[in-house]
């Protein structure tokens, strides 16, 4: 695990690093970077303080930014039936869930040798519910500090914001999905928490996926 790893994981929370499943192992790491802490007061009593000019790094303020080319599963989205996809920047992490809808029927249960031994509901029927998705992850600037226009990550942040409040099925391209059949989905919910640094904004999404039916059969 890399500084960067370290970085994303301290910016986007506890709850959302609690479905990490090495959470106790960047609990571990982030510890051994915590600063030692100082004592108080930082200064004894002196009639004078000398003042020490200090010289300015290069880069000093330039954000260590992940790397784009270590995207293991890179999530792109596209709201013009898929003329142009807008790929996050940043590796987001996805968790899938699904959902089966049953009919129970709540019967009297009659057995010649038993009625005991019978028990629980009678299922009629099931389908396969809609897919639910989370998406989390985080915008980086380039700049640690600055004006808003320089270290925010503006444009990545109104491109993501166009196809969240998109109304209308948004195409995906995402290896985890495509393996479950999923290519369209519908945003429910998104938002973006306050989020430390200047230069980040952390961002949640859900989703459901959707699929296009023929409704209307000619006999």
């Amino acid at each position: 695990m890399n500084n960067t790893d370290l970085l994303f994981a301290s910016l986007l929370g506890n709850n959302v690093v609690k479905q990490v499943p090495k959470f106790k192992l960047i609990q571990n790491e982030i510890g051994k970077h915590v600063l030692p802490v100082l004592p108080f007061p930082l200064w004894e009593n002196q009639s004078e303080i000398d003042s020490t000019e200090f010289e300015t790094i290069p880069g000093s303020y330039t954000a260590d930014m992940p790397n784009l080319q270590e995207q293991f599963f890179p999530f792109s989205l596209s709201i013009d039936n898929g003329a142009t996809y807008f790929t996050l920047p940043y590796e987001p992490m996805i968790s899938i869930s699904g959902h089966n809808n049953i009919v129970k029927r709540n019967v009297a249960k009659w057995h010649a040798e038993g009625s005991e031994q019978l028990f629980g509901t009678i299922k009629e029927r099931w389908s396969q519910d809609d897919y639910s998705i989370t998406i989390t992850g985080a915008l980086f600037g380039s700049i640690l500090t600055g004006a808003v226009e320089d270290c925010f990550p503006v444009e990545d942040f109104r491109k993501l914001n166009a196809v969240l409040k998109h109304s209308k099925e948004v195409r995906v391209n995402c290896a985890p999905l495509e393996l479950l059949g999923i290519t369209k989905i519908v945003v429910e919910d998104f938002s973006f928490p306050f989020t430390k640094g200047e230069n980040v904004q952390a961002y949640e999404v859900k989703v459901i996926s959707d699929s296009s039916y023929n409704l209307l059969i000619k006999l």
